[in-house]
């Protein structure tokens, strides 16, 4: 499994800073939102409130301050119980620590500081690190010296934010994402795990590297290597993302807002510069091996990406999933380009495979859609989603815009841009009036609430929809909590029509192209078997138990089918009552491995 917290930091007399980091947090939740906890420096002194469950409306026991940092928790180390929640105190009540990651030598060292005789309060490896700092700074210059000393024996990513009761902040990053931001008249400091949290107030940003610490004073910045000790130039950048105020406008969830985002992404896509896709296409005509790499549901975006290089360009494209690519390590060389769809750009598991492929010379190529991130600073070209802010943990508008940009790029690379482009214009406007058709969301329901009744779900296509329904499971997976399946129509008779009984509902999406009369005799074969056979795709046909009819788009149909599984996750969540856009047990992103 993989996991990840929101960290957020303030210094500035302009806010209060006990509220500001309150509403960072809020902004962050997506990141972790089992627990949370702000702590504040005021009168030389230390306060927290920190507990289990959804970020408050207010710190009721915390008065003002100039200064605060705060963390949202998605658990690892430890129940979800406000002792496990961030910030963690130092014995001597001197500083508080937040973490995001995992501490994968936590154990070796908490033996070792027990043995020294320090006793524990949480089950976290996050306070591990707070006793390390401890016991170091006995024999260190101070903080700072402690800080660095102990954050340099840490084994796995973690990003970690001190707050002294001075009033310093001292934040180190390694994987974990961490971005410093100032306001217009450089009074006010912001540190976060995400840009969009401080977006509205900073005129400035500065995205740390791995290995870097930033020492934050009320008047003062100052950023190191903590292995060399040397100062770095602060390289600040123009903070282009305008607010990060979203809310749900009229739409009961994030989750439905941002499917109907999705005509709209696309018509951005359509407007973006093609010069760099141009420039991307004579890089991959000059490379050996081309690889999509990703993971979750970018994993399933890079394998659809990979199939229309495939289909439209006749590049042999392989497509990985960066849990599972370490056997293509040793064959990574120069002549190879990779292809990285994410939503955060921070993925631990696809950062890795990243590292080792830049330090044998691949070309990187990395399609993200929050700026600034890793992944995008590893690239040789980069491309942004477009999407604008995606809230729901589950992607939906991304995920659309990841295979969006993947067609595109594949028309591209056979010299058929303008034909895509005309294709993408059109596919926006239908996906538009099917998602503002009222019949739309009726029909859906329908089979929701039947669906809903079932512990599993089977989905079969062929050809453009095969890595479509696999996302379609993930959906129905992450929403609706039940056992989904998708597999290759043709490979039903070879195993899964042992599982084909009465009522057992199975879900066929397809096109109109040359395998939909094949994808149909699968549909008589688990009819033949009782089994409740359920369509979509752009015509009806009498053999199907429910159909639901999607406009007929043509190259661009596997998209169009991608809008009609994602609804009928988001019902089927909202029929049995679950939590849509914060699902129990999983985080946006994977920042730690």
């Amino acid at each position: 499994m993989y996991y990840m917290c929101g960290i957020f930091g303030y210094i500035g007399a302009e806010r209060d800073a006990t509220e500001t980091v309150l509403q960072g947090l809020k902004r962050l939740d997506y990141r972790g939102y089992d627990s949370w906890g702000v702590g504040i420096s005021v009168n030389n002194s230390l306060q927290v409130e920190k507990h289990a469950g959804k970020i408050g409306e207010s710190t009721a026991h915390l008065p003002k301050s100039s200064i605060a940092i705060g963390h949202t928790r998605w658990a690892t180390h430890g129940a979800v119980t406000d002792k496990n929640a961030h910030p963690h105190f130092a014995s001597d009540k001197s500083f508080i620590l937040a973490q995001n990651g995992i501490v994968e030598n936590y154990e070796e060292l908490k033996i070792g500081l027990q043995k020294k005789g320090y006793r524990f309060i949480s089950q976290t490896d996050t306070e591990v690190i707070v006793r390390l700092i401890e016991e170091i700074r006995k024999k260190s210059a101070g903080l700072v010296e402690a800080v660095s000393l102990a954050f340099k024996k840490l084994e796995g990513r973690n990003t970690i934010i001190v707050l002294s009761k001075d009033g310093d902040i001292i934040a180190v990053r390694n994987g974990s994402p961490l971005v410093l931001g100032t306001s217009d008249n450089g009074k006010e400091i912001y540190l976060s795990s995400d840009t969009l949290s401080f977006a509205p107030f900073v005129k400035k940003i500065l995205v740390l590297d791995n290995g870097q610490m930033v020492v934050c004073k009320k008047h003062s910045i100052k950023l190191h290597d903590i292995k060399s000790g040397r100062a770095i130039p602060q390289k600040f950048e123009k903070n282009t993302i305008k607010d990060s105020l979203v809310d749900k406008g009229s739409f009961k969830h994030f989750m439905i807002k941002e499917i109907n985002d999705t005509p709209a992404t696309i018509a951005r896509i359509l407007e973006a510069d093609t010069a760099q896709m141009i420039e991307l296409v004579e890089a991959m005509r000059k490379a050996k091996r081309i690889f999509t790499l990703g993971s979750g549901t970018a994993g399933v975006s890079a394998a659809q990406i990979a199939f229309y290089l495939r289909t439209y360009a006749q590049i042999p494209a392989i497509a990985l999933v960066g849990a599972e690519a370490k056997e293509y390590y040793d064959m990574f060389n120069k002549s190879d380009l990779i292809i990285a769809p994410s939503q955060s750009g921070e993925t631990a598991d696809v950062l890795e495979v990243l590292e080792v492929a830049k330090k044998k010379g691949v070309t990187i190529a990395s399609h993200v859609n929050m700026a600034g991130s890793m992944m995008t600073r590893m690239s040789d070209f980069k491309f942004m989603a477009l999407a604008g802010p995606e809230i729901c943990v589950m992607s939906t508008k991304v995920f659309s815009a990841q295979i969006v940009w993947g067609y595109l790029l594949a028309k591209c690379a056979s010299g058929e841009l303008k034909e895509a482009q005309g294709n993408l214009a059109s596919l926006s406007l239908q996906m538009k009036k099917y998602l503002d058709n009222p019949k739309t969301h009726k029909d859906v329901k329908r089979v929701a609430h039947h669906l809903a009744k079932s512990k599993s779900v089977y989905l079969l296509a062929q050809g453009q929809n095969l890595q479509i329904i696999k996302e379609g499971m993930v959906k129905l997976i992450e929403g609706a909590y039940v056992h989904a399946h998708a597999f290759l129509a043709g490979d039903l008779k070879h195993y899964a029509i042992t599982l084909m009984e009465k009522g057992v509902p199975t879900v066929f999406v397809f096109s109109n192209d040359s395998l939909k009369k094949s994808l149909m005799n699968a549909v008589n074969e688990v009819r033949a078997r009782g089994a409740d056979a359920i369509g979509i795709g752009p015509e009806t046909d009498e053999s199907f138990k429910y159909f639901l009819q999607v406009p007929d788009t043509g190259e661009t149909s596997a998209i169009m089918n991608t809008i009609t599984l994602q609804l009928l996750a988001y019902y089927m969540a909202l029929e049995l009552k679950h939590n849509i856009d914060k699902p129990r047990n999983i985080a946006k992103s994977v920042t730690v491995s």
